[in-house]
């Protein structure tokens, strides 16, 4: 599953390279981790990083392969439910949400004696209005800090978050466990036609078979947080914005671009896949 489960973020869309031949720079990382394209010459950021605006051509396929990440996460981080409707100009996050950077206003050449505003950064900072620089010869203001108002409490969304609860998706026995590496989630055994059920209640968000590797997959959206995956399935008994219920039947268990009859199963916070065994109750 090493080729399979690394891309299932894939999740969600299939689609092609964009086959514009454009020149791309290559993505960077910075120390907490936060993916940004490379600045053009000159070290002028393109745009906030973390965000990318859509050009004539991509898909979301090629925005993902060209910032490092997968395409499910990509599909988490902006809600996206129908892969294929990018639009020219949309903005999306190509990094956790929380840890996109603001971008830094272009500043002039000295020469042109031109006024340079940055733009404060998101966070403990974004209280505190910028400086505004003159031309050489003029006045400095600072202004004085402005300090937010406290923001409201918010309850946190309802949904799966700990061990119990979730419940197993099948009755098998444990093919291949967890490995960040490897695998993205747990195989379990089963034959065909044998039940598959939801983890946790929610909204299916995916419902189809053209993820490569996957077979017949499922993808269900519990809150803003955690997603399920459910692949190589031999019959989808639910569509793309139907309400399950924990527990409920949503497929059926098969064989399709696997090995053997299988389930694989996934569960998926803020886009990352986590250990299902730390979620899933001891059998």
């Amino acid at each position: 599953m090493q080729t399979r489960s690394s891309s299932i973020a894939i999740l969600l869309a299939v689609g092609l390279l964009a086959g514009c031949a454009s020149k791309v720079t290559a993505p960077v990382r910075d120390g907490s981790g936060v993916v940004a394209p490379a600045a053009p010459v000159g070290g002028v950021p393109a745009q906030p990083q973390g965000l990318h605006t859509v050009r004539q051509g991509e898909t979301l396929l090629a925005i993902a392969r060209q910032y490092g990440v997968t395409l499910p996460e990509l599909v988490s981080w902006n809600g996206i439910t129908d892969p294929n409707q990018l639009r020219v100009g949309q903005t999306l996050l190509v990094a956790p949400p929380g840890t996109v950077t603001a971008a830094v206003t272009p500043v002039p050449s000295p020469t042109t004696g031109a006024i340079a505003t940055p733009v404060p950064p998101s966070g403990a900072d974004a209280g505190v209005v910028p400086l505004k620089q003159e031309p050489v010869g003029g006045r400095v203001t600072i202004a004085e800090p402005v300090v937010p108002p406290p923001a409201p409490t918010v309850a946190p969304p309802a949904g799966p978050a700990v061990s119990g609860q979730w419940r197993w998706p099948a009755n098998g026995a444990i093919l291949a466990g967890f490995n960040e590496a490897t695998n993205k989630g747990v195989d379990i055994a089963g034959r065909v036609g044998d039940p598959v059920h939801a983890a946790a209640s929610g909204k299916v968000v995916y419902a189809g078979s053209g993820l490569r590797g996957y077979g017949k997959l499922i993808v269900i959206k519990h809150n803003q947080e955690y997603n399920s995956v459910y692949a190589h399935n031999d019959k989808l008994l639910v569509k793309e914005d139907d309400e399950v219920v924990q527990g409920q039947k949503i497929a059926e268990l098969g064989s399709s671009e696997a090995d053997r009859p299988k389930l694989h199963f996934e569960i998926r916070k803020q886009g990352k896949a986590v250990d299902p065994m730390g979620y899933l109750p001891a059998r």
